[in-house]
């Protein structure tokens, strides 16, 4: 059994879903690991990870407009350390993931056809979000 280990970065753009499948897929496949697991963590706690569809915006625009909805921004919070957005994005950080695991198969990620990597950015300002990827197989 062989681990291997990086991190990695992810600029959002904002608010939103922002892929990062292929910087994902592109270490993967050069760590020389045929079968195993991935697991993905983001750093961070008003950003969080997604699996999710990657071929019709429409759906990735939907899931923002749900959670926008469950976790508005509001005058009501307590923390607002960092501006109105702070609390809405630790909601919706909890109710979606921090990590992913994910099958490599044959060198390659064991995603489906329609699945995409996501970082789900909560706040409104662009930030720099780490990921810790954790590889293990022969």
């Amino acid at each position: 059994m062989r681990q291997q280990t990086t991190e990695l970065t992810a600029d959002t753009r904002g608010q939103g879903l922002h892929d990062c499948t292929d910087a994902v897929r592109r270490w993967v496949g050069g760590t020389d690991i045929d079968s195993g697991l991935l697991t993905i963590f983001i750093r961070h706690t008003s950003a969080s990870l997604m699996i999710q569809e990657n071929a019709a915006p429409a759906a990735r625009r939907d899931l923002e407009r749900y959670f926008a909805r469950i976790a508005p921004e509001s005058r009501e919070y307590e923390h607002d350390d960092e501006g109105p957005d702070d609390m809405p994005a630790h909601l919706r950080a909890a109710l979606t993931q921090t990590s992913l695991t994910i099958p490599v198969i044959g060198g390659r990620l064991a995603l489906g056809t329609w699945q995409g990597i996501y970082v789900f950015e909560h706040r409104r300002a662009p930030h720099r979000r780490h990921l810790a990827l954790h590889l293990i197989g022969e």
